[in-house]
């Protein structure tokens, strides 16, 4: 049976049209619409309509909601009216892929659209789509132009992005979407379209006739590194399960095989006098080191900062034995719970969330560990907070001794007390490093060979020139970090042709085997300007960069800047326990570096000292300086 519409055009031009013996989209329609929603209130109706508003009428409408919170489903419910439309709720949010797939086993047409409940169509473009499929019957897939990022436009995909559901419609065929279960990406290739490719083309309409809408909700926002990420992504979709996760701009993160050593092992039984643990706001890099405190018999409650950052580590923890505080009703769990001690950590994002609970819940004791940054308060306008958690605290933690003497400047008498401890803020875990040290590379070649793990701060394209000319090379590690230096990447291998070496992120099971490979390491490269006075010195000169610690654990000697006069931490680390490198030029490093004797007298000296770059090692003292503020607060 069929239907005569003499004011629709389909738009179907060669070959046999889509859809030309449908019924109006209810018995056999041609094409499946899938509308994923997930608390998409603000957005979903201006989708819906722009579906009603097609000239192509032989279509089903499958929304799936994904476990909405908020309105989705009462505003959805009018448009049932509509035969075409259908309404698929899930009992609980499970991802796109998922959402994607329940639409998919309930689908009936010969061909599948897609319009996310934040995008919108214009009236042509199943039309246009599915007469691009009738055009080439050996097409697998059609894909509009779009316009994106509120003005810009695109023929077909976006650059740097991959074809996104809007503008797609394709054949149906058996593959299934990957789902949040198997990896988490913003990359739709990898999840589906990758999977079409062997059934034949794809081709573009050249039209533009939808729209990606630009939003600070989207998805690919909230999966993508530094606006999203793992973390901000678990935290949205309160995700209880460790994650495979990897976006198209970020590293491969597979917490599921990564921290099965830990989230396996049978929790250690209480200790006769072990203290209940509330660990509050974010754990930032190396967040599994505190099971060191778990594996002494404490407990450990997880209270978490919201809207963390991709690198602020939230709960729930992928390796698990930390009992998550729900946040909406945390002073109820507080009293239930009865800590022995709060222990606020540990950057600057955090501080709002930490001064909030240390003020309304004032009678446990609070030991308040700061890293980075009281600069970064000051700018972002949370510096009354942070003086205010230092000031309020019952214990303080510093991430250097320097650090310790700074916040004194700031807070005359803070120190009064005595309640202080100097700790680095996100050491890493013992368990990652029983590997033994590989070949140096220039006991083959002769050269220097120097690594910089991240950022190479303070490493100008003329730097390494200089260190070319010496005969050193610089090694350059971090894929995702390579793509926010592209231009210096450019220019330094233009400058200094085979001296500049590229390779991919290692995390911390590889830190030995992979950097005891060179000679040194760089820390910041950087010329102090506080000549000494404290109440001058910045970040730079306060600060324990991560990456002393994988340094260290290689065993390498640490590169910088020669800041003889001013107050360096990273100087005055160096220097006293003898790490590393002071340089006043490039040459003069490269002197250094050529200097046998010494360098293999540094080398032992850093090995030596590698356990005390664990969080392991400094385990029981934490709990001792817990215990401390404990019995004062007390008193």
């Amino acid at each position: 049976m069929t239907h005569d519409h003499p004011a629709r055009d389909d738009g179907l031009r060669g070959g046999t049209p889509i859809g030309a013996s449908s019924d109006a989209g209810l018995a056999h329609p041609a094409i499946s619409i899938l509308m994923p929603v997930y608390n998409a209130a603000p957005f979903v109706r201006r989708a819906l309509d722009s579906v009603l508003a097609q000239r192509f009428t032989t279509w089903e409408l499958l929304v799936v909601d994904d476990g909405s919170t908020d309105a989705t489903g009462a505003l959805i419910a009018p448009y049932l009216n509509d035969p075409r439309v259908q309404y698929h709720r899930l009992a609980a949010n499970v991802g796109l892929g998922a959402a994607l797939n329940a639409g998919l086993a309930r689908a009936r047409g010969e061909l599948i659209a897609y319009l996310p409940a934040d995008d919108v169509w214009y009236a042509d473009q199943l039309a246009a789509l599915a007469a691009a499929l009738t055009a080439h019957p050996g097409a697998a897939l059609a894909y509009s132009g779009v316009r994106h990022h509120y003005n810009r436009t695109a023929a077909g995909q976006i650059t740097g992005y991959p074809l996104q559901l809007v503008q797609v419609l394709h054949r149906r065929v058996a593959d299934r979407w990957l789902e949040r279960t198997e990896l988490v990406t913003d990359d739709l290739g990898r999840m589906y379209w990758d999977a079409l490719r062997p059934y034949g083309d794809f081709v573009g309409t050249g039209r533009v006739t939808c729209e990606w809408v630009d939003h600070p909700g989207q998805l690919h926002k909230l999966i993508r590194e530094p606006e999203g990420g793992i973390n901000p992504f678990r935290v949205r979709f309160n995700i209880q399960h460790p994650l495979r996760f990897h976006t198209t701009v970020g590293n491969a993160i597979d917490e599921v095989g990564r921290y099965a050593r830990f989230r396996d092992r049978p929790p250690t039984p209480p200790a006769p006098d072990g203290l209940k643990i509330v660990l509050l706001g974010e754990l930032a890099y190396n967040a599994e080191r505190v099971l060191a405190l778990a594996e002494r018999g404490h407990t450990l409650y997880g209270l978490w900062m919201p809207n963390p950052y991709w690198y602020n580590t939230v709960g729930p923890l992928p390796f698990g034995h930390v009992t998550d505080i729900p946040r909406d009703n945390w002073r109820d769990a507080l009293r239930a719970i009865q800590p022995d001690i709060i222990y606020g950590l540990l950057n600057w994002q955090a501080v709002p969330f930490a001064h909030h609970v240390l003020v309304n819940h004032p009678g446990i004791p609070f030991v308040w560990h700061f890293k980075e940054g009281p600069f970064i308060c000051l700018e972002k306008g949370t510096w009354p907070l942070l003086i205010d958690l230092y000031t309020r605290a019952a214990g303080r933690i510093y991430s250097s001794p320097e650090m310790r003497a700074w916040f004194a400047t700031v807070v005359p008498g803070i120190e009064d007390d005595g309640a202080t401890l100097v700790l680095d803020g996100d050491l890493p875990k013992r368990d990652w490093f029983t590997q033994e040290r590989a070949p140096r590379l220039s006991e083959r070649d002769g050269a220097i060979h120097t690594v910089v793990p991240g950022r190479p701060i303070g490493l100008h394209p003329a730097t390494v020139v200089e260190l070319a000319q010496a005969g050193v090379h610089l090694h350059f590690y971090g894929d995702f970090t390579h793509g926010q230096w592209l231009e210096w990447i450019a220019k330094t291998q233009r400058l200094a042709p085979g001296y500049l070496h590229l390779h991919a992120n290692v995390d911390q099971e590889q830190w030995v085997p992979e950097f005891s490979q060179y000679d040194a390491g760089w820390l910041h490269l950087f010329r102090s300007e506080n000549a000494g006075e404290l109440r001058r010195a910045n970040w730079d000169d306060l600060n324990y960069p991560a990456r002393i610690a994988t340094l260290a654990l290689a065993g390498l000697p640490m590169i910088q800047g020669d800041n003889t006069g001013a107050i360096v931490a990273t100087q005055t680390l160096a220097r006293e326990r003898d790490l590393g490198i002071c340089c006043t030029s490039m040459a003069d490093l490269a002197a250094q570096l050529h200097d046998t004797a010494r360098m293999e007298q540094l080398r032992a000296s850093v090995w030596a000292q590698r356990e005390q770059f664990t969080f392991d090692a400094h385990a029981d003292e934490l709990i001792a300086f817990f215990r401390q503020v404990i019995q004062a607060t007390n008193n």
